[in-house]
């Protein structure tokens, strides 16, 4: 089973649009996820901070800012 991080932060509009793209997707599709804020990490804010949403499949970085539907399920479907 896949399972999808998504990073984000409070008070981010598009995490927020992500995180429910990314719920929908794993539901539909059997994978599991998890979101993590990158503020409340410093390596991950200093990694990621001016990217989020970013996330990940599977612990690796697969895409950021926005869901590109098609290119996630491929990646779930694997």
């Amino acid at each position: 089973m896949h399972h999808v991080t998504v990073l984000s932060r409070v008070e981010c509009h598009a995490c927020e649009v992500a995180k429910a793209d990314v719920e929908r997707i794993c539901s539909e599709v059997g994978a599991t996820f998890s979101v993590e804020d990158v503020d409340s990490d410093p390596e991950l804010r200093a990694e990621y901070g001016d990217r989020v949403p970013v996330f990940l499949v599977d612990g690796a970085e697969h895409g950021y800012w926005k869901v590109e539907e098609d290119r996630l399920r491929a990646a779930l479907a694997h």
